[in-house]
C-alpha cells in the first residue's frame, strides 16, 4: 500500500515526493500574501495585472492540462491556482477598488502635514494652521529662533543669579528643541529617538528573525509534504506499457503553450511595478519563495520520469526505445516545462528586487516614525 522505503527510492517515487511537495507550496502560497494583505488593509503593493494574467493562464492551464491528459498532479495544481487567484483577486478589488490601473503610489513615508507643508511652498510656521503636531514654542526649524535679548540680561543684574539665568535658558532651550505638542498627549510619551547603532542592530536582529521564520516555514511545508506523499498508496510497480500520456492532443498542447506565455507574461506587471516604486512593500517574501519552490519540485515531478517499454517482453526496453520515449514524454508537456521554468527565473527578478529595496523600506519605516515623533 505505502510507496518503498526511503532507502530504494526509483524516478517514480521520486516524483511523487516532488509532485506532493509542489502541491503543499502552491497550497500556502497564498496564504501570506492575503494576511499581508490583510495586516496593511491595502493591496497596493501587488500588480493587478499581475493577477489577472496569472489567472487567464490558470484557466488554460486547466484546459490544457484535462485536454493532453498530464499527470493528476498538474490537474489538481491548475484548479487549485485558479481558485486561490481567484480569492486573492476578490481581496485586491475590495482594497482598492475595481480597477486595472497599476499606480505605483510612493509608500507612506511622509505626514498629511508633512505634505500640505509642501504644497504650500513658502508658508512659515506663522501662516501655518497649526495642528496638535506644532510645536508650542517657536524653533529654528520653523523659520523662527528663540533667542533672549539683552533686556534679559539688565533685569537680572545680580551675579549670583547668573547661575540660576543659565538653568533657565538651557530649560528653554530643551523646550523648544524637543517638546512639542505631540508629546503634551499621553499617548505619545518623551522618548529619546534611538542611536543609529541601536537602529542598525535592531534592523539585523529583525532580518534575522525573518530569515529564521522564513526557514521554518519552508521546512514544516516541505516535510508535510513528504508527509503526504508517504502516505498516499502508491501505484502498482508492474506497470503495463501505454501511450496515453505520450500522445499529442492539438487543443491541449494550444492551450498549454498559451497557458506558458501568460505565466511568463504575468510576472512582468510585477517587476515593473517593484521597479517604478523602487520598493517591494506590501509584497510577501514567502508568497514568492514558496512559488520559486513550488515551480521547481514542479518541473522535477514531471522531468523524473521512468519510461516503460514494450520491448521483446514487457517492461524490457530495445536498444534506443527507453530514449525516444522519454523525448516523446518531454516533447508533450514542454509547453508546462517551458512555463513552470521560465516563472521560476522571473521569480527570481523578484527576489533580487527584494534584496535591492530593502533599504528603502527600512528607510520609509524610520522617516514614519520621525514624523509620528514631530
Amino acid at each position: 500500500m505505502f510507496p518503498s522505503p526511503m532507502g530504494n527510492l526509483d524516478l517514480d517515487a521520486l516524483s511523487g515526493i516532488c509532485g506532493s511537495i509542489s502541491i503543499a507550496c502552491w497550497v500556502v502560497v497564498f496564504s501570506p500574501q492575503i494576511i499581508e494583505n490583510f495586516r496593511r488593509s491595502s493591496a497596493d503593493g501587488l500588480s493587478l495585472l499581475f493577477l489577472v494574467v496569472w489567472l487567464a493562464g490558470d484557466v488554460f492551464n486547466i484546459l490544457g492540462a484535462v485536454l493532453q491528459g498530464v499527470l493528476p498532479t498538474m490537474i489538481i495544481l491548475a484548479v487549485y491556482y485558479t481558485l486561490a487567484d481567484i480569492v486573492l483577486l476578490a481581496q485586491c478589488f475590495y482594497y482598492r477598488g475595481f480597477t486595472l490601473r497599476d499606480e505605483p503610489s510612493p509608500p507612506e513615508s511622509r505626514a498629511p502635514e508633512e505634505a500640505e507643508d509642501n504644497l504650500e511652498g513658502g508658508s512659515t510656521a506663522a501662516t501655518r494652521k497649526p495642528t496638535e503636531r506644532s510645536y508650542l514654542l517657536p524653533s529654528e526649524t520653523n523659520g523662527q529662533s528663540y533667542q533672549t535679548n539683552g533686556h534679559d540680561h539688565h533685569q537680572h543684574p545680580i551675579p549670583h543669579h547668573q547661575q540660576r539665568r543659565h538653568s533657565a535658558t538651557s530649560f528653554r532651550d530643551i523646550l523648544h528643541t524637543h517638546i512639542d505638542g505631540t508629546h503634551l498627549s499621553p499617548a505619545t510619551p518623551f522618548i529619546e529617538p534611538p542611536s543609529p547603532k541601536e537602529t542598525r542592530a535592531a534592523r539585523s536582529i529583525s532580518a534575522l528573525q525573518s530569515l529564521l521564520f522564513n526557514a521554518c516555514a519552508v521546512a514544516l511545508v516541505c516535510a508535510a509534504g513528504v508527509l503526504g506523499w508517504y502516505f498516499t498508496p502508491g501505484s502498482s510497480k508492474n506497470k503495463e506499457p501505454t501511450d496515453d500520456t505520450l500522445a499529442f492532443d492539438t487543443l491541449g498542447q494550444v492551450f498549454g503553450y498559451l497557458c506558458a506565455v501568460l505565466y511568463l507574461g504575468s510576472r512582468l506587471p510585477q517587476i515593473l511595478l517593484n521597479y517604478r516604486r523602487k520598493s517591494t512593500e506590501g509584497v510577501s517574501l514567502l508568497f514568492f519563495l514558496f512559488a520559486c519552490i513550488g515551480n521547481l519540485t514542479y518541473v522535477l515531478s514531471i522531468l523524473a520520469f521512468s519510461p516503460v517499454c514494450r520491448g521483446d517482453r514487457a517492461g524490457h526496453c530495445r536498444p534506443g526505445e527507453a530514449a525516444a520515449i522519454y523525448g516523446r514524454y518531454i516533447l508533450v508537456n514542454l509547453s508546462w516545462l517551458i512555463g513552470s521554468f521560465g516563472t521560476l527565473f522571473l521569480d527570481m527578478c523578484i527576489f533580487v528586487q527584494f534584496f535591492m529595496y530593502q533599504d528603502n523600506i527600512y528607510m520609509d519605516e524610520e522617516g514614519s516614525q520621525e514624523t509620528v515623533r514631530g
